[in-house]
């Protein structure tokens, strides 16, 4: 009696034990996660998703709706090229890059044209970090465009 109350009290104890551990990693399975590019927009691999950049820059720059409109649009048709640039295999990966480097100077350049001076402003600063951000890595932070300097006012 005494063995079998034992063994008992030994299963409970190991059940009690494993629960916690066995909740955890049913909420961490991927069905309940959010994949990089789902929870946190702009740190996978790749372009950035135009709409969620463009919802950055309406955060960060206050963008008027006219100003949203025409910054989703260049930002998409720069993923667009962004894309047939990948996947175009002629070119060299030295070639390929900068290329990507000169549409990511257009595009900068086309989004400053359409801010205000308080938004140009704004602009430069989160430029200005990006570049300081890339000193110290080949890639630029997630939301990074170029690694160009902003251009003069």
């Amino acid at each position: 009696m005494l063995k079998q109350s034992l063994l008992i009290l030994l299963a409970v104890s190991l059940i009690l034990i494993a629960a916690p551990f066995a909740a955890a990693q049913s909420a961490d399975s991927p069905s309940n996660t959010q994949s990089p590019a789902q929870g946190n927009p702009g740190w996978h691999h790749g372009p950035p998703d135009p709409a969620q950049r463009t919802q950055e820059l309406t955060k960060k720059l206050d963008l008027t709706a006219d100003q949203q409109t025409k910054v989703q649009d260049i930002l998409q048709s720069q993923h667009s090229q962004m894309e047939t640039l990948h996947q175009d295999t002629s070119l060299s990966q030295q070639d390929r890059h900068a290329k990507m480097m000169e549409m990511h100077k257009s595009t900068d350049a086309q989004i400053r044209a359409l801010l205000d001076p308080t938004q140009q402003k704004k602009w430069d600063k989160m430029q200005a970090k990006r570049e300081q951000w890339g000193q110290g890595h080949h890639h630029g932070p997630p939301d990074a465009g170029s690694q160009s300097t902003p251009p003069p006012q």
